[in-house]
């Protein structure tokens, strides 16, 4: 009765805690920002890129993500060790929202490299950052892995997981070919 009792308990556990934590939907998409690979990578690109002072339309970045997703920026601390922060899209808004938008950031993709199985895509996305769109040189490099899943009808950011670029850690060329 006991052993009865203690496994019921642990099996219904992890659906207790999966029903309290699920997130909330997101807001309905626009049908040009997720019809394709292409269509999604530049919506993202585009939504968080903007001048000083404009705010950024986080509902249509909301509409992007299925719910769960995870954004990773990882790279070097100040004490030399590597390490990453893993963010949920909602803390990715408050987090990295605020500075997007007082300092100006413009986001785009130089190339990428696709592998694709089915439903699911991974992408490696090479990108440059400036300040304003006509800043000549960028402030930073890097690249986005992307992982997509397409649900039949649409496609999703599931994650970004990204690094910058380094002088010891230079931008592969094959993912510089649009």
């Amino acid at each position: 009765m006991r052993s009865t009792l203690l496994a019921l308990l642990v099996l219904s556990f992890p659906a207790a805690l999966v029903a309290q934590a699920a997130p909330a939907p997101p807001p309905a998409a626009k049908a040009e920002d997720v019809s394709s690979i292409d269509a999604i990578m530049n919506a993202v690109y585009d939504v968080i890129s903007g001048p000083a002072g404009q705010k950024r339309d986080w509902n249509r970045m909301r509409s992007l993500f299925i719910p769960g997703a995870r954004l990773i920026p990882t790279g070097r601390g100040p004490d030399g060790k590597h390490g990453a922060r893993v963010w949920t899209l909602e803390e990715y808004i408050s987090n990295a929202g605020p500075r997007l938008e007082e300092s100006g950031f413009f986001e785009a993709e130089l190339g990428r490299v696709e592998e694709r199985y089915g439903n699911v895509v991974h992408l490696m996305s090479a990108y440059d950052s400036r300040r304003t769109a006509a800043d000549p040189q960028p402030f930073a490099r890097g690249v986005n892995s992307f992982q997509l899943m397409y649900d039949g009808s649409r496609w999703w950011v599931v994650t970004i997981f990204w690094q910058g670029e380094t002088p010891d850690n230079p931008i592969p060329a094959k993912f510089l070919k649009k």
